[in-house]
């Protein structure tokens, strides 16, 4: 089931991706970044206030208190994965963005930075890397 999730959440990337960049053309970039946090925001709200509840103010009690930082994320995020559709297409764009995502994942492993398991260095996962960048220069080839 994980996969599965995995997999839609990549298709639900990409296209999102492709719909924010058409919005920003009809736009500006940072009223449709306000829009889609905002968006966000308004649907989160509501399937909190319908199926979680969880109080507030537990908020208030999380540690590392960087861990609130992910809706700043958000926003360079959403705004990066306009710029970069707009400049280089969508396929280029999510290529770059998902071997960037493998990398960052990959060292947040080793080091088990933020909280995350640390693993242990592996060659086939560096070689998994190097295949993924050859991948990329292949792609771009013309």
């Amino acid at each position: 089931m994980a996969w599965i999730i995995a997999v839609l959440s990549g298709a639900v990337m990409s296209i999102q991706g492709v719909w924010n960049t058409g919005l920003t053309k009809q736009t500006s970039l940072w009223l449709a970044n306000a829009f889609v946090q905002f968006s966000a925001f308004v649907v989160c709200f509501l399937i909190w206030l319908f199926a979680d509840r969880t109080n507030v103010a537990r908020l208030a009690q999380v540690s590392p208190k960087y861990l609130l930082a992910g809706g700043v994320m958000g926003v360079f995020i959403t705004y990066s994965v306009i710029v970069s559709m707009n400049k280089l297409g969508p396929a280029k764009a999510v290529l770059l963005i998902v071997i960037a995502q493998i990398a960052v994942a990959y060292l947040l492993e080793l080091f088990g930075l933020f909280g995350t398991e640390k693993a242990d260095f592996q060659v086939r996962k560096l070689i998994g890397m190097a295949v993924a960048v050859l991948g990329l220069i292949i792609f771009k080839w013309e």
